[in-house]
C-alpha cells in the first residue's frame, strides 16, 4: 500500500490521540466523517494500523521500576530461541521482548513495584528461564517519549 500526504495525516492525527472520533478528525483534516471512516479502514484492512492500545503510567499503577535487561543466551544449540521466547512471553512482568544482534540476544523490558520486586522477579523468574547464560541490568532513570516521523 502506498500511503499518501492525506494517510499521512490521518496516521499523525491518530498517534496523538487515538481516541478522538472520526468526525473530529476530519473537521481537523477538512475531510468529510464518511471519506475520513473509509481511509481509517482501509489503512486498517492493509495493516497499517494494527490496533489501538491504552497506555497506562506505571508508577502510577504500582510498577516505580523499569529495568531493561540484555539477555545473552548460554548455548543457542541446547535451546531454541521459540523456547526462551514463549517461556519470558508467559512472565507479566516483561513487558517487551526484543530478538536483537550485537552483544546481547535479547532485550527486555521489565516493570516492577520497587527494586526487591525486581529482585525477586530476576531470581525466581528470569534467572530460571531455559539457556540464560549472561544478564545485564541498565535501572531506567526518566523517560522522554519522542514519537519520529513513521
Amino acid at each position: 500500500m502506498t500511503l499518501d500526504d492525506l494517510d499521512r495525516m490521518i496516521l499523525r492525527a491518530l498517534v496523538a490521540n487515538a481516541d478522538q472520533s472520526t468526525t473530529q478528525l476530519a473537521a481537523k483534516l477538512g475531510l468529510s466523517q464518511p471519506a475520513t471512516w473509509r481511509r481509517i479502514k482501509r489503512l486498517q484492512e492493509a495493516g497499517v494500523i494494527a490496533g489501538r492500545r491504552l497506555q497506562l503510567d506505571a508508577a502510577k499503577a504500582g510498577f516505580g521500576v523499569t529495568v531493561f535487561l540484555g539477555v545473552k543466551l548460554a548455548t543457542k544449540g541446547r535451546v531454541s530461541l521459540e523456547d526462551f521466547e514463549r517461556a519470558v512471553g508467559a512472565i507479566p512482568e516483561v513487558q517487551t521482548v526484543d530478538h536483537v544482534l550485537g552483544l546481547y540476544d535479547y532485550r527486555l523490558r521489565v516493570v516492577a513495584r520497587d527494586l526487591a520486586d525486581f529482585e525477586r522477579v530476576l531470581r525466581r523468574r528470569l534467572m530460571t528461564l531455559p539457556g540464560v547464560g549472561n544478564v545485564e541490568a541498565n535501572v531506567l532513570l526518566s523517560e522522554e517519549r519522542r514519537p519520529g516521523p513513521l
